[in-house]
């Protein structure tokens, strides 16, 4: 690895991130076999690495037993409920693991600082939410916090290059844009969010995201020291022989094929 001071290299990153994927597959057959409950927050700055190491997190693992949660804005009904209780629904039940990309933590970061809820929505959510996450843990979920931390010009920078990327442009929204000139009023709101959240049964734990390959090494390997998973021994599947053929003719394909244009390509 290189010195701290400049970016990780592609060569030992690929390297490392493969084996903590490898880990993450068997901190998952822990999961899935004791009937454990996990739950991951992934917060932070827009643009500051969130979404991309999700991705490096779920590669390898079972959409059946891993999945993200990633909410799209409240309806007009669930804004009537109680607000924890539509981000209830995606708990995980025994044996699953839940990777929330932005969480419950909308009320302290963008609802706040955009004034998409009253003054009376975000000081219940201050008091209501270590209780939440109290009663999480006490009811034996696994619950793990992670704020991903970017400066102003790294996320600016990012900004740009999605803007001309058209493969990623979709990632930058009128939401996005604004944070750039609201970055003080974020800084308040995520401080003023610690302050209240940061407790000995959930605490949050801050990942440096200014090289987001450093980020996702850095988040993956703490993510794995936190919990006790041992590994879980699969017996190995023996591929059967196929049986000799029978004399069955198969009827002519009556679907159309799909056009091979990859001739271009050899």
């Amino acid at each position: 690895m290189e010195a701290r001071s400049g970016r990780l290299r592609r060569k030992p990153y690929e390297k490392e991130l493969l084996r903590l994927q490898g880990e993450l597959v068997q901190l998952q057959e822990w999961v899935r076999v004791e009937g454990h409950r996990l739950v991951v927050l992934f917060e932070g700055r827009d643009a500051a690495g969130k979404g991309g190491t999700i991705k490096r997190v779920a590669e390898y693992l079972n959409p059946r037993v891993a999945r993200i949660a990633a909410l799209p804005a409240p309806t007009e009904r669930e804004r009537t409920q109680w607000y924890f209780q539509r981000y209830v629904d995606h708990l995980p039940a025994a044996g699953e693991i839940v990777l929330f990309d932005r969480s419950w933590y909308n009320r302290a970061g963008v609802e706040r600082v955009m004034g998409f809820c009253t003054q009376e929505e975000y000081t219940r959510f201050l008091h209501q939410c270590p209780i939440f996450e109290r009663l999480l843990v006490e009811d034996g979920i696994l619950l793990r916090k992670y704020w991903f931390s970017v400066s102003d010009a790294e996320q600016e920078r990012r900004f740009h290059a999605r803007l001309d990327d058209p493969m990623r442009r979709w990632k930058l929204s009128a939401m996005d844009l604004e944070s750039i000139t609201r970055w003080e009023e974020y800084s308040r709101a995520k401080d003023e969010m610690m302050v209240h959240t940061h407790i000995p049964e959930a605490p949050w734990y801050d990942v440096e995201s200014e090289d987001k390959r450093r980020a996702r090494i850095n988040m993956i390997s703490h993510l794995l020291s936190t919990i006790p998973y041992q590994q879980v021994r699969r017996p190995r599947p023996k591929i059967p022989a196929r049986p000799p053929a029978s004399g069955y003719h198969r009827p002519p394909r009556l679907g159309t094929s799909v056009p091979d244009v990859t001739a271009a390509l050899d």
